[in-house]
């Protein structure tokens, strides 16, 4: 069964993911802020991660950082998920591996789905 960890201090928006993706066969793990979802990649190293960019504290940027400097996560599939639409975040993110910038507004929860898929399918 494939990991996917969900980064988003939204509790209630990270929840709904949770369930859509936990009801297509995912393990899914929930962290509310960056910190915590650097010690979660760490434990459970996921396939994939959903990013939120807009964090407390340490934001999305910080947290690829930080997880591309650890040998046990620098190699994890992320996908940045925000509705901060900034080109200055989105090529940072580019740049420290996100497969995609995408805005939270345009997608609906299935497309997410199906692009998470299509991520891992290239593993």
């Amino acid at each position: 069964m494939k990991k996917i960890l969900v980064v988003e201090d939204e509790k209630m928006l990270g929840e709904i993911y949770r369930d859509k993706f936990v009801s297509e066969g995912f393990d899914v793990h929930l962290a509310l802020d960056a910190e915590e979802g650097l010690e979660i990649a760490k434990k459970i190293t996921p396939d994939l991660i959903i990013l939120d960019i807009l964090l407390p504290r340490a934001n999305g940027i910080d947290f690829l950082e930080n997880l591309r400097k650890m040998e046990e996560t620098k190699e994890i599939k992320v996908i940045a998920f925000s509705n901060y639409d900034d080109a200055d975040s989105k090529e940072k993110a580019k740049a420290l591996g996100a497969k995609e910038y995408l805005i939270k507004t345009n997608h609906t929860p299935r497309e997410i789905l199906d692009k998470i898929n299509r991520h891992l399918q290239s593993q």
